[in-house]
């Protein structure tokens, strides 16, 4: 009898529609946050984060104590997969150019640097930076080379260090330090 219960206690729980609703619901501030960060717009950012929801309490099999991670991938995956179309559109853009499909007033968003990049630029920077993701995840993610991922990423942080040079607002100043920083790049480069 003592050993049945103790083989259940081993058995893993998955989550279950609930599991999920309650990340979202607790972790709404970071996911959404994301979600704008990688799709570069607030209608964009709305779709891909009801998307990554209904993927998480759909079908969806995984462990209960792995429930935060994959609603990070679930938005991970609908910004990369929403935003695909647009790469052609991005590379034709000028360096600098801001996207005129996030629908942001320029200045308006202190993250503006961020909103800025290219798609990919922008999708690298923040899985790989602000998220921590592995280079190795980031690439199977993106469906790149880790080398274009490393020159995706010197480029964005090119981009944003030239922000330093032009006049901005005190709202920018904070993440521009950050990203001027030679020790952040230098550790990720």
């Amino acid at each position: 009898m003592q050993a049945m219960e103790h083989t259940q206690k081993l058995v893993p729980e998955y989550a279950v529609r609930g599991d999920f609703c309650r990340v979202f619901a607790e972790d709404m501030n970071h996911l959404f946050t994301l979600s704008l960060l990688l799709t570069g717009g607030l209608r964009k950012a709305e779709e891909c984060f009801a998307a990554a929801l209904e993927d998480c309490v759909g079908q969806t099999r995984v462990f209960k104590e792995w429930a935060r991670r994959w609603a990070l991938r679930a938005v991970m995956q609908n910004a990369i997969r929403m935003m695909r179309p647009l790469r052609k559109r991005e590379i034709a853009a000028k360096p600098g150019q801001p996207g005129t499909e996030n629908g942001l007033a320029e200045g308006r968003v202190p993250l503006e640097g961020i909103l800025r990049l290219k798609t990919l630029e922008r999708l690298v920077l923040v899985m790989s930076v602000l998220e921590r993701c592995s280079d190795h995840e980031c690439a199977v993610l993106l469906g790149c080379s880790r080398h274009d991922l490393v020159l995706a990423r010197s480029r964005a942080f090119a981009q944003i260090s030239a922000l330093g040079e032009a006049p901005t607002s005190d709202r920018t100043s904070g993440m521009r330090a950050l990203f001027t920083s030679t020790n952040l790049v230098a550790k990720t480069a």
